[in-house]
């Protein structure tokens, strides 16, 4: 009796480790459903990472489509390399306060749906950013609720990242990825233990859901540390993003079937895409899974453009049985959530989904999850070395007795210049 109670105890701890890493690898929660078009941005116009340099205006907004003027409010944490809470106080920090009211906030013009949109601006005379590292950025209701939680790093460069991407050396795949390599030159920082001292973190079109950590410099050099992994920093290229733009909500386009009037809001259907695992790699530009909010027909798309049902709809060859299929993007922060799963229409033979979106033009993907939660992002889309995609490396510093983790460098490349 005292084994198996033994046993059990053991077998809920580990189930309970496992979810809580899992979690800890995800963006912290799901968005609330009528929290819609979350954007956390520099002011820089071409700019969609949330990647700052300390002291760096950058913008956080969003809207509600409930409309009723809620009080919300954000709060700024400092994390660790490994997105925990630091051990640090606010006042280490941030000057002023972490927490605040969002007080600039507008009902929506001449749209059918109706919403409120929210933004906030920092650095801001209630809170000023004065350390580099990891963040957390969430926003809580009156109850104190957390709505939404976004992840953004800031940087205070003290190194210069250079990068290359390569195709992978595997025979098996190299047709398929594509490998990062990189050298950080630090003529100005003394680095004592760069094994220890030193984390890294490779992004992917800056989604973390298939970020490479852990690495250590391979070679030592004269303020240099090289990285000339094959394997460890292999991605799988994937292929381009789909997209659509419904800028002028009323028009069909390149990529829209057609549109219509419901009885209170517009429907896009998109035409029916087909599963691209098997087929030729054909380069279109993207802008590498984000969007971008936009009416052609107002003035200010923030509070003019319409929300619309965007109906999607997949074909595949055969129905996947034991996973599940995600329509996958920086529109829903590389979530996966009840909302951005495609159900399978055994009538029509389509994964089908309608997902309610801003007018503007989106960069989406198909993903899909088996019951070990493991992602998939190639299985539907196929996987190119060709494939244009941005790699982003950040630098983690923690100096030998120091208490946080600060962020010293970052480097980017496109693999539209692919070495071989």
């Amino acid at each position: 009796m005292n084994k198996t109670f033994l046993f059990f105890f053991q077998f809920i701890f580990s189930y309970l480790i496992s979810f809580q890493q899992l979690y800890s690898q995800s963006d912290i929660l799901t968005d609330a459903e009528y929290i819609k078009s979350v954007v956390l941005k520099s002011e820089n116009a071409n700019s969609f990472a949330p990647i700052f340099r300390l002291g760096e205006r950058f913008i956080l907004s969003f809207d509600d489509v409930e409309a009723d003027e809620k009080d919300y409010y954000y709060k700024v944490e400092h994390c660790d390399y490994h997105w925990k809470e630091s051990q640090i106080s606010e006042n280490e920090y941030v000057i002023g306060f972490n927490k605040n009211r969002i007080r600039n906030y507008e009902n929506s013009f001449n749209t059918l749906q109706y919403y409120t949109h929210y933004a906030v601006t920092f650095p801001n005379e209630k809170t000023q950013i004065i350390q580099s590292g990891n963040y957390l950025i969430s926003v809580l209701d009156e109850n104190d609720q957390i709505v939404f939680s976004r992840r953004l790093v800031i940087v205070n460069p003290k190194t210069e990242v250079g990068v290359t991407i390569h195709r992978t050396r595997s025979i098996e795949t190299i047709a398929e990825q594509q490998t990062v390599q990189f050298v950080i030159n630090h003529p100005n920082l003394n680095i004592n233990n760069p094994s220890e001292e030193i984390k890294i973190v490779v992004l992917q079109n800056n989604n973390w859901n298939t970020a490479v950590k852990n690495l250590k410099p391979q070679y030592f050099k004269m303020n240099q540390l090289v990285y000339k992994y094959d394997k460890e920093t292999s991605f799988w290229g994937g292929n381009e993003y789909l997209n659509f733009d419904n800028k002028i909500i009323r028009n069909t386009s390149l990529n829209i079937s057609h549109v219509y009037l419901g009885d209170d809001i517009f429907y896009t259907h998109l035409f029916t895409d087909e599963e691209r695992a098997k087929k030729p790699y054909t380069y279109f530009p993207d802008i590498n899974g984000n969007f971008l909010v936009r009416n052609l027909e107002g003035e200010n798309a923030a509070l003019d453009a319409d929300y619309t049902w965007v109906h999607f709809s997949l074909k595949t060859e055969n129905r996947f049985n034991k996973k599940d299929v995600y329509i996958y993007g920086n529109f829903n922060n590389w979530q996966f959530s009840p909302i951005n799963k495609m159900k399978y229409n055994e009538r029509s033979g389509l994964y089908e989904l309608p997902i309610l979106l801003k007018q503007g033009f989106y960069n989406y993907q198909y993903a899909t999850l088996d019951t070990k939660e493991k992602l998939n992002d190639y299985e539907i889309n196929g996987s190119f070395f060709q494939t244009e995609n941005e790699y982003t490396v950040l630098v983690y510093y923690r100096k030998m007795g120091a208490r946080f983790d600060e962020v010293i460098g970052v480097g980017n490349a496109h693999s539209d210049v692919i070495s071989q």
